[in-house]
């Protein structure tokens, strides 16, 4: 995925790098954190993705994983992010919380791990998104006044309000995680 020349993190890869900063883990402990964090009804991450996409990261040198073994239990590798992983995950939130996408799903992933950032850079990457939206929401008011002096169905201008108000929920939300950013 690309936004502005920048290759991207999947969603998957975002969510995992974020726990994985968080705290090292291994497979199946960013599965329970996951169930834990009742990740998978907003967000379906099959636990072969899980997999799959630690052995993606590790090959692309976003972490890196050291065996334990505890006491007669099977060998387990534990996962750490490297600088390179690091600068990534930043990178991708960054542009997940700057961007506004119907998909909903890449500002939650990045909501659950804006702490990476310090509170003013965490408040004036908001504020982008946030006079983006705005932008955004006015130009959609726009529309539905051309489509209204048009005489078309109402139907399809309710489409378009259907828009309006999926803007202006962001617009609401945006401002309360700015809110608490700056409480803090």
């Amino acid at each position: 995925m690309s936004r502005g020349g920048n290759i991207m993190l999947s969603k998957p890869a975002t969510m995992l790098l974020g726990l994985i900063h968080t705290e090292p883990s291994n497979a199946y402990e960013l599965i329970k954190k996951l169930q834990y964090m009742n990740v998978k009804s907003w967000y379906d991450i099959a636990d072969s993705t899980v997999y799959a996409t630690i052995k993606a990261m590790e090959k692309k040198l976003y972490i890196t994983g050291k065996t334990q073994k505890v006491g007669n239990m099977p060998d387990k590798t534990i996962y750490s992010l490297t600088e390179t992983g690091y600068a990534e995950l930043k990178n991708t939130l960054k542009s997940f919380m700057e961007n506004f996408d119907y998909d909903i799903v890449p500002f939650m992933i990045a909501a659950f791990f804006i702490k990476i950032f310090d509170n003013k850079e965490a408040s004036g990457i908001l504020n982008k998104r946030l006079k983006y939206l705005e932008k955004s929401k006015q130009g959609i008011l726009n529309q539905i006044e051309t489509l209204k002096s048009q005489n078309l169905p109402d139907y399809v201008i309710c489409n378009i309000k259907h828009n309006a108000l999926i803007v202006q929920a962001e617009i609401t939300s945006v401002k309360e995680y700015i809110e608490l950013i700056n409480k803090i």
